[in-house]
Parts: C-alpha cells; structure tokens; sequence
C-alpha cells in the first residue's frame, strides 16, 4: 500500500527521506528556490481565497482524470493532495 504525506508536513522533508523525486507531492519545477510554490500562493492570498483554489484544484483534477494522459490515477493522487492540504488548512483555520 502506497502511503503518501499528510499535506501538513513540509514535503522537502518527505521527498528527502525517501531519497526519490515524488511528481505528485513535489515536482522539480515547483521547488525551484527555498520556498515551494504552495507557500507563496497561501501568502498572497486571504484564508478563503486559497480554500478557494485547493479546492479549484481538486476539482480540477478530479473531472479530467481520465482524460488527461495514459497515467489517470496521477491525477487522482494530485486531488487526493489538495484534499489533504485542504482538510489540514481547515484544521487549522478552526484552532
């Protein structure tokens, strides 16, 4: 059984102890610099704004997911990370 971060985790830290490139929770082209891509989305926007977009994006991927590539289940884990970072985002909007 594959076993996949908690979206609370810092995901650097994930890929690094695996000692693999993980396309669906860090791709190389957004980690480029210190600051994942995630991060500074969340920093420019307001808590809704980007409760907005996590879920934008899980609906994103899953209405294509048969569609986009010979490869559906990568986007079915790609909507299972932003459900992850949504759930732990709503987790912590409520402490």
């Amino acid at each position: 059984m594959e076993t996949r971060p908690k979206a609370n985790l810092c995901i650097t830290d994930y890929v690094a102890k695996n000692d693999f490139e993980d396309e669906i929770n860090s791709p190389a082209h957004y980690n480029t610099g210190s600051t994942e891509t995630i991060d500074l989305i969340r920093e420019s926007m307001g808590s809704e704004e980007f409760l907005g977009y996590l879920k934008g994006n899980i609906l994103k991927y899953v209405s294509r997911y048969r569609h986009k590539h010979k490869e559906p289940v990568k986007d079915l884990k790609k909507a299972a990370w932003y459900l992850d970072k949504l759930i732990s985002t709503m987790g912590e909007n409520n402490e």
